[in-house]
């Protein structure tokens, strides 16, 4: 039962609703443990290979530039296959990816098939958000979204954490050995709990049209590029902050630099709580006050003091999964209902570009002027997306009307 008697989508608390959100849980946790888990190893693998921080920093990139490659053929494969159909085929064909992952024998082979692993996780991350809507009722999306980027981030902390204390013990390919079993755990979890969607997908546009249909759409626009400011900071923060831990004054080792990614707990909550403060603040409300939380963060993580740089980090890490979260929503709920199985796998193209353009450049300015420059680089990257979010709700009709038809 919905909202009212003619939507059959589940309210939030029934059984469906709680299997549905497991399962996406689940999917998320698989799906941000395969692809952040490298970057805890970045210091192993540029000494390993004996190449630069910013080209060590592929092994993640080549990753999410997979998964932007495959966001939109994933959402329109949906269309056809169904979406629990969809995201079990790339769940099985990813994990694959992952046990081949520590048998490739050079770093190029490596990158390889860490581009092809992106592809194939792409259809967990374009569509989850479809799936949810498809099966929730409105009211309750906002925080069913939450908690399946609650399980992005999970996957994210445990990812980077075991990577790091595994590779630290049993080397680079221990850690993506364990990597890939807890992956494979997880992946039985989700095939067995993920129910089907309630209502089947809606008759898509073309594919030509349902595109263009959310490029005119400045609502959807300026979500998605939240996505590649937003996505590409926090990336490039997380990326070199390894680097600095590890040097003066700090001078921490791989698996101690790797316990700051305990932030991600922060951003769980976060991203599961946005959505009810958006009530009181209004969604655009919200994705500003994340990016203010981000831009305070990367203030006093600029610090040199390792108490400084926690606090910095938690509240730029809750900044940033606020800001995501919702936006995720926005792009949905802004979309046009035959287009709207494209807009989270556009606005998830836009999130996995900013990790892979901003998050070499940041390795860039680490280069050209350390910590500082990687920072100048984000807090520029953050505002743009702040300013961007305010213009286009004030050209709208302020915070509280631009979205009023679809949050009432």
């Amino acid at each position: 039962m919905g909202d009212s008697g003619e939507d059959p989508r589940v309210p939030a608390g029934s059984r469906h609703y709680r299997r549905a959100l497991v399962a996406l849980f689940c999917a998320g946790i698989a799906t941000f443990t395969i692809v952040y888990s490298p970057q805890a190893l970045l210091p192993d693998i540029a000494r390993q290979y004996e190449i630069s921080e910013s080209t060590a920093s592929l092994a993640v990139g080549a990753t999410t530039i997979g998964l932007a490659i495959g966001m939109i053929p994933w959402g329109r494969l949906s269309d056809r296959l169904g979406r629990v159909a969809a995201m079990r085929w790339a769940m099985v064909l990813s994990i694959v990816c992952a046990l081949l992952a520590p048998l490739m024998p050079s770093f190029e082979t490596f990158i390889g098939i860490r581009l092809v692993e992106g592809i194939m996780l792409a259809g967990l991350s374009s569509i989850g958000v479809t799936a949810l809507a498809e099966t929730v009722t409105p009211l309750a999306l906002g925080s069913a979204v939450g908690v399946f980027i609650g399980g992005n981030t999970i996957g994210g902390l445990a990812g980077r954490i075991l990577a790091a204390t595994f590779g630290e013990r049993f080397g680079l390919q221990g850690g993506l050995i364990a990597i890939a079993v807890v992956a494979f755990v997880v992946m039985i979890a989700f095939l067995i709990l993920m129910p089907p969607t309630v209502l089947p997908p809606a008759p898509p546009l073309p594919l030509f049209r349902a595109t263009l249909a959310n490029l005119r759409n400045a609502g959807v626009m300026v979500m998605v590029l939240q996505a590649f400011l937003l996505m590409g900071s926090y990336v490039a923060a997380y990326n070199y902050l390894a680097f600095r831990m590890m040097d003066e004054p700090f001078g921490l080792s791989l698996t101690q630099s790797s316990w700051l990614y305990l932030a991600y707990i922060a951003g769980a909550l976060a991203s599961s709580n946005a959505w009810r403060l958006s009530a009181r603040l209004t969604p655009v409300g919200v994705v500003i006050l994340g990016c203010s939380t981000m831009l305070v963060g990367l203030g006093i993580m600029l610090l040199p003091h390792l108490i400084a740089v926690i606090v910095g980090l938690l509240l730029f890490t809750m900044g940033f999964f606020a800001s995501h979260s919702t936006a995720l929503t926005l792009a949905s709920k802004r979309s046009d209902p035959n287009a709207r199985s494209l807009a989270p796998s556009i606005y998830n193209l836009a999130y996995f570009s900013g990790s892979s353009v901003l998050g070499y450049y940041g390795g860039m300015a680490f280069a050209a002027a350390g910590w500082e420059g990687t920072s100048a680089m984000i807090a520029a990257a953050v505002a743009l997306a702040g300013a961007a979010a305010w213009i286009h709700s004030a050209r709208h009709g302020g915070p509280r009307r631009v979205d009023a038809p679809s949050t009432e």
